[in-house]
């Protein structure tokens, strides 16, 4: 996990790539996101709640931030496998990272393994919306407080 931190949220994706780049065919890559997924740490029952659930997606993704504007990090995990190593995935690239870094991060890596292409249309639209639940909690962190 520090190597993760310590690397840029480009390299992490370039990492990704070349990660993919291994498996000969999406039977290889599909199996090597589901075990990503199993690796995901374990997400408190608790925490699967209406306020952390990410809406747009066919399967049930909950995703859940912490930290502040310096430095965000994301629990997250979907009752589907494959779905579960997408979440790996864009944690990789995300999480541990300032909310202004996570904002300018454009998720690259889904074009360059391939994934827009292999996706079904309800995965792809459930990605989008796990990435946009997950900006739009860094953008918050980074709006002045109106409390202050």
């Amino acid at each position: 996990m520090n190597a993760i931190a310590t690397s840029s949220a480009d390299q992490v994706q370039l990492d990704i790539a070349e990660e993919f780049a291994f498996f000969g065919d999406w039977t290889e890559r599909y199996q090597y996101l589901i075990d990503l997924g199993k690796q995901l740490p374990p997400f408190p029952e608790a925490w699967k709640t209406e306020e952390h659930r990410v809406h747009g997606c066919q399967s049930m993704v909950w995703l859940v931030p912490s930290g502040d504007a310096s430095k965000m990090h994301f629990d997250a995990i979907s009752d589907s496998a494959i779905v579960s190593g997408l979440i790996a995935l864009v944690l990789r690239v995300y999480s541990g990272r300032s909310a202004k870094e996570i904002v300018a991060t454009e998720p690259g890596f889904i074009a360059t393994i391939g994934l827009a292409k292999h996706l079904s249309p309800t995965r792809s639209n459930g990605l989008a919306a796990m990435l946009a639940k997950l900006k739009g909690y860094a953008a918050q962190a980074l709006a002045p407080d109106p409390a202050a």
